[in-house]
Order: structure tokens, then C-alpha cells, then sequence
């Protein structure tokens, strides 16, 4: 082989090898935005428990299980949740700490909280291990604890072992927690709480009530269509 072939041949191997690079580099790119996007959308670990915060909550003088605020207070806020709702995470995490705040500690308003348990069976043992935590005063805190680590309907969130592991993280009481949620000591009360859902044409959740009435049944109200409608039936 003469030179000038050589060197021909050395420089076809240079291009590809180059080519290579420059497809390797932009693959490794594209992989890198990849992980950037995908990984902090991913459910959190199964044994992973994200720990709360003493909440709005904790700061109503007046609490009796699952309501919240002045048993005499004029008017009556309720609301009807699922665990596994997106939107009454938001809707727990956001609007019902306005409420809490400038609603119930005023006076204004008693509010109380029901399950609409439809998603799946996650949903109804949920619901069954926040109410053996009312049990021991701690509904509310479950509550946080329940949405803070919620990452997905029926893929394991709230399966029974996280179910008992979220009431050790808020330092229940954990022989009478087990006999209750082992016997599902609540399902009579959550398909009570349903049935008065029916009632007052509840069918969705979160869904929010006030005096009997639903608050703007097209969509999730905000906490300024339901601070109006507060101070709408006040001047009643």
C-alpha cells in the first residue's frame, strides 16, 4: 500500500472515529436532560417516610376528632376527601390551611372533615388507619402524614406496613393502633361517611360544603370563593 492510500486510510478511521464521538456525546446529552426531567418526578422509596410538621391544625384551641374549630361557631365547612386525590392533597396542603387560619381560629366557621374512600383499597385502608389515629387525638397529624407521603393510587404508598410505619413516626400508640387497623375496626363509619356524602350529592372529592350546600360544584374552590361564600352567609 503506498503512502497516500495509508494516509487515506488513516484519515476515513479519524472521520469515524470523530463521528463516533460527536453521536456518543450527543446520546450521553440527551440521557443527562433524561435523568434531569424523569428522576425527580419518581416515587419515592417504599420504605422511605417523609416526617410533618405540627400543622395549621395544631394552633385550633377547640378540636374534637375530626373537626376542627368552635362546636357553636355560626356556620359549618365540610369537607369530603380520598388519601390517594391529587387534588385534595393540594387542597389539605394549601386551601385548608387558609381556611384553619383565618376561618376556624376566627370563629367563623367549625370544619369537618369526611372520607370519600372510591379510588381503591388503598384508599379505604387509609382512611381506616387515620381514624384508629383519631382514636388517640392524632387524626389531624396523620392526615399530614398521609398526604406528605402520598406518590401514586394503589402502586404501594399506602400499603399496611406504611400504614403502621407512619403511626410509629408520629409516636402512637402502637399496640392499640395494630388491634384497631387489624381489625378494620372503622369500615362501618367510612361507608357512613359516604352515605352522607350521597345525601348532599357529594361525588367527587375534594368537595367542599358549607352549611349544606356545595361550594361551586364544577370545580375545586379556591380559599377566596370559599372565604365569600363565608362571608356572604354571615351577613344572613
Amino acid at each position: 500500500m503506498s503512502k497516500r492510500q495509508e494516509l487515506r486510510v488513516k484519515r476515513i478511521k479519524q472521520g469515524r472515529i470523530r463521528r463516533f464521538l460527536v453521536i456518543g456525546g450527543v446520546m450521553m446529552m440527551a440521557i443527562a436532560v433524561a435523568l434531569i426531567i424523569i428522576l425527580p418526578n419518581l416515587p419515592k422509596p417504599a420504605g422511605e417516610i417523609v416526617q410533618t410538621t405540627p400543622g395549621a391544625h395544631s394552633q385550633v384551641k377547640s378540636a374534637s376528632g375530626r373537626e376542627l374549630g368552635d362546636p357553636n361557631a355560626p356556620l359549618v365547612i365540610d369537607v369530603w376527601e380520598d388519601f390517594q386525590c391529587p387534588s385534595c392533597k393540594r387542597f389539605s396542603e394549601g386551601t385548608e390551611v387558609q381556611i384553619i387560619d383565618n376561618l376556624v381560629s376566627t370563629g367563623k366557621v367549625r370544619y369537618a372533615f369526611h372520607v370519600l374512600a372510591f379510588i381503591g383499597p388503598e384508599s379505604v385502608q387509609a382512611a381506616n388507619a387515620a381514624m384508629c389515629a383519631n382514636e388517640q387525638g392524632r387524626f389531624w397529624d396523620y392526615k399530614s402524614t398521609l398526604f406528605a407521603n402520598w406518590n401514586g393510587e394503589n402502586e404501594g404508598a399506602f400499603a399496611d406496613d406504611r400504614l403502621i410505619a407512619f403511626a410509629q413516626s408520629i409516636s402512637l400508640d402502637m399496640e392499640k393502633f395494630r388491634a384497631c387497623f387489624g381489625e378494620n375496626r372503622y369500615q362501618a363509619e367510612i361507608e357512613k361517611d359516604k352515605a352522607l356524602g350521597d345525601q348532599y350529592g357529594v361525588y367527587g372529592t375534594p368537595s367542599v360544603l358549607l352549611n349544606g350546600e356545595i361550594i361551586n360544584p364544577d370545580h375545586v374552590p379556591s380559599f377566596d370563593e370559599i372565604s365569600k361564600a363565608v362571608e356572604a352567609a354571615l351577613k344572613k
